[in-house]
């Protein structure tokens, strides 16, 4: 069986001078079987043809062929459950395919939790002023029902660490910024943890602390909604900038210094 053949370097090189490698032909049929994933040809939840189908496809044979898979495997773009008759199936990963990597090295490099605050002041104004310009009536309403209906309900089981958290990735989401959606999901794992930690912590020390700033920060965030509707992305950018320095600056103040790694231990 002939298989696909890889792309001839003729002595080219790379940009350090060292010789470009040819392809491996399971890489080949690995990328072009990525390329129908971003291109939708197959979704989340399908599964890839029987693997005969695929073999007079590409012209390959078995062994080509499952180690194509393999690659695909190994960056969480299929699940294959062995023994399975069903194959492989397509799983679209979200930015938790490399929110734990970054963690870890955000972990090894000694980064604070004020490092990770300082990062998401810089990225999330700029999504509210993406999203004031740019969002829908239908992204605000979320928005709107997630403070009206999830943040009161959270607060009272006690879970407002995780809605704070949970609002400020759905924000940026929706703001249709895939790149600062993906950081911002990246993040988010190490930020809704420490603000959890803070936030249980001042419930213990003082409950009607606790009840102000809840009520600050659903006031604030109501502020924003009215910002983005108005599409005010100045005052939506400069408005949620002011709000995530005052949350470093107040609740989360005496806990800038603590570090990544404790957090995700």
């Amino acid at each position: 069986m002939a298989e696909v053949a890889g792309t001839p370097t003729f002595g080219l090189t790379d940009t350090t001078g060292r010789p470009l490698r040819t392809p491996k032909t399971a890489e080949l049929v690995a990328r072009k079987l990525r390329r129908m994933i971003v291109d939708g040809q197959l979704v989340d939840g399908d599964h890839l043809p029987h693997e005969a189908e695929l073999m007079e496809h590409f012209s390959v044979s078995r062994p080509t062929l499952r180690e194509a898979v393999r690659v695909l495997e190994a960056e969480r773009l299929v699940e294959v459950r062995r023994g399975s008759r069903t194959g492989a199936r397509i799983c679209v990963p979200g930015p938790e395919i490399v929110a734990r990597p970054a963690s870890l090295l955000l972990e090894l490099s000694g980064a604070t939790v004020a490092d990770v605050l300082v990062a998401s002041e810089s990225l999330e104004p700029a999504a509210a002023g993406i999203l004031a310009a740019e969002g829908t009536e239908e992204a605000f309403d979320e928005l709107e029902r997630f403070v009206d209906e999830d943040i009161p309900a959270a607060y009272a089981a006690g879970d407002f660490g995780h809605a704070s958290a949970r609002f400020h990735l759905l924000m940026v989401q929706l703001s249709g910024n895939a790149t600062l959606a993906l950081v911002a999901g990246m993040l988010n794992e190490i930020f809704e943890r420490h603000t959890v930690s803070v936030s249980r912590e001042v419930g213990r020390g003082d409950v009607a602390v606790s009840e102000a700033t809840y009520k600050l920060s659903v006031r604030s965030q109501r502020r924003l909604i009215k910002l983005l509707r108005a599409r005010d992305s100045a005052g939506a950018t400069a408005h949620w900038q002011k709000h995530m320095a005052v949350a470093r600056s107040t609740a989360m103040a005496s806990h800038l210094d603590v570090k990544v790694r404790d957090i995700l231990d």
